[in-house]
């Protein structure tokens, strides 16, 4: 009769056992923390402006030479219709934050001042050997404004 009673209640302590820890590996895989880690991709925000394009800025540009060569502003600074913004971040999944800015400001139609704020002495990290952008399956640029050619008349 001892027996019986000992060996039920080694039968409940190690159903109590199991259910404990099958709960504790439920938890662990439901919580999203998990062994394996999370996957992170790089995350690139604004206009991508490299160092060729803030070269060609000269003042005197008209605005409208200004969007041709970069593109509508990220920001234009909504107390004042004279000074442009072209910010771009990249927060880099296993690295740090690389932060660019240019600001541009206008007196009339005409381009007065270029002020830099960031390291524009390398291509951002987003462009590659390849260039900027996806590649289609021949690894042609797709989508790339910066390598795009004039066509020949």
């Amino acid at each position: 009769m001892i027996d019986q009673n000992h060996d039920s209640e080694e039968q409940a302590q190690m159903q109590k056992l199991t259910r404990t820890v099958t709960l504790t590996v439920a938890l662990t895989l439901i919580s999203g923390c998990s062994y394996f880690g999370v996957y992170k991709r790089d995350l690139a925000q604004g206009n991508l402006v490299t160092a060729d394009m803030a070269e060609q800025l000269q003042p005197g540009m008209t605005r409208q030479q200004v969007v041709n060569l970069m593109g509508s502003p990220m920001l234009e600074a909504p107390f004042d219709a004279q000074q442009w913004d072209y910010v771009y971040r990249l927060d880099e999944a296993y690295g740090g934050i690389e932060q660019r800015r240019l600001t541009l400001t206008f007196q009339g139609n005409r381009l007065a001042d270029i002020d830099r704020h960031g390291d524009f002495s390398r291509p951002p990290s987003v462009a590659n050997e390849r260039g900027i952008g996806p590649t289609d399956s021949a690894g042609e640029q797709a989508g790339n404004l910066l390598n795009v050619r004039p066509e020949d008349d």
